[in-house]
Order: C-alpha cells, then sequence, then structure tokens
C-alpha cells in the first residue's frame, strides 16, 4: 500500500477508535498520540533564524538582515513535510477539529503566554469563513489561550479582501495579493496599543499573510510582534 494512503487509513481508523492518530494501534492518551509517534516527527528544532524560523547556524538570516520583516520572531513545532502536511490539511479541509487541541496544546510548549499581551490569530475572510465553516487558526489559540481568556483577540483585526488561495501563487505574487487586507478593529485599537503580541496560524511558508499582519499591527502602535505557527514550510535543499 502507497505509504500515504496508509497513513490516510491509519490516520481515521486511530481517530475514531480514539487510538493513536499516527500508528492507530494503541491509546493516544490525553494528545492522541503516543509519546514515541510524536518523537518521531519532524519538530522544528534545528539551528535557525530567530526571526523568521528558517535554518541558519542559530543567527539572524540574510533575508532578515537586508530586509527586516515586521515581526520579531517566529516560534514553529514542525517542519512541514510528511505526515504533518497530512495532519495539517485534515484539520483544515476535513474538519478534524480534535487536531486543533493538539496543536494548541504542543504550541503552548513551545513559546510563552507570560510575556504577551494579546494572542491573535490569523483572520479569515466573511466569505472562506463560511465555506469552511470555522478558523483553523482561531481553535488554536481558543486551546492557547484556555487559561489566559483576557489575551484572546480575535476581534481586533479584519480580513477585508478576500483573497486567492497563496499556495498557487509567487512570493512575489503573494506579498501583492496580501497587501492592505487586514485592518484594526477602530474600537479596539487601545488593545493594540503599546502591547506584545503573538499572531497564530497552522503553517508559515513565504511568511507574506503574517508580515502583512504584523505590519498592520505595527502600525497600530504594537511594540512587538511574534509569529507562533504548527508548521514552517523550508526551500527545497
Amino acid at each position: 500500500m502507497n505509504i500515504r494512503l496508509k497513513f490516510n487509513h491509519l490516520f481515521f481508523n486511530g481517530l475514531f477508535k480514539q487510538h493513536c492518530l499516527l500508528c492507530a494501534t494503541h491509546n493516544g492518551g490525553e494528545l492522541g498520540t503516543r509519546h514515541d509517534c510524536l518523537n518521531d516527527l519532524p519538530w522544528h528544532t534545528a539551528p535557525q533564524c530567530r526571526q523568521c524560523g528558517l535554518l541558519t547556524n542559530g543567527s539572524i538570516c540574510g533575508s532578515c538582515l537586508s530586509t527586516p520583516p515586521y515581526y520579531e520572531a517566529t516560534y514553529s513545532l514542525f517542519t512541514y513535510g510528511f505526515p504533518i502536511n497530512t495532519l495539517v490539511q485534515c484539520y483544515k479541509y476535513v474538519s478534524t477539529l480534535n487536531l486543533g487541541r493538539i496543536f494548541g496544546q504542543l504550541l503552548v510548549t513551545k513559546a510563552s503566554l507570560e510575556t504577551i499581551d494579546l494572542v491573535i490569530p490569523m483572520p479569515m475572510h466573511p466569505t472562506r469563513l463560511k465555506e469552511r465553516g470555522f478558523n483553523q487558526a482561531l481553535e488554536i489559540v481558543k486551546v492557547l489561550s484556555k487559561d489566559y481568556a483576557e489575551k484572546l483577540g480575535y476581534a481586533s483585526v479584519t480580513r477585508q479582501k478576500l483573497t486567492p488561495p497563496l499556495a498557487s501563487l509567487s512570493l512575489k505574487d503573494r506579498i501583492k495579493s496580501i497587501k492592505g487586507v487586514f485592518m484594526v478593529t477602530t474600537n479596539l485599537l487601545p488593545q493594540i496599543k503599546n502591547k506584545r503580541i503573538a499572531i497564530v496560524d497552522d503553517v508559515m511558508t513565504t511568511g507574506a499573510s503574517l508580515n502583512e499582519l504584523a505590519k498592520t499591527l505595527k502600525q497600530a502602535d504594537a511594540i512587538h510582534v511574534e509569529c507562533w505557527v504548527v508548521a514552517r514550510t523550508l526551500p527545497k535543499p
């Protein structure tokens, strides 16, 4: 059996039997995955640029030095590859919402809310939200902020423009497409001013959307913005 088909078979069997989501052979426990299976996932732990999350010797990468993004740091659980890509796609497009709980519980171990004033999920345009039925970033943020309800800022920023799916676009076209799409809710501007903010999304590919959101927050006088993502896409070798 093709390894991806086999994984999908094991994944869905494991899901409905409440076994490990990755191997479907044992009870997955609180997180739905066995400890050994979790250890085998592609954790994003190699030396990396602390600003954008791309692999380096641990220093700021040349791209961030030459063209600094509007965010100061990136925290990612995994690199975007099998089986994480399959899990994320199941989460987004098959509405496997329990994965949002797992991602949120894992992400809170990677980055600290102690120094963050506000957590903002990547906003979705109302049309896209109606199509999908839920905002995958918001579901993760709900878990992250469970013990810090006052830090949940899901209404602080809205998405004003419906953009085409960015996956098929070049970096130049992504930046052009996403420009000016976010707007801080006027009566919630005080939530942003002089605050340290974490913005949350499922996957960081080029970082264009996260950077545009960070730019919008900086223009509203946020003093510090971090990106918290489930997975970081890395350039192919």
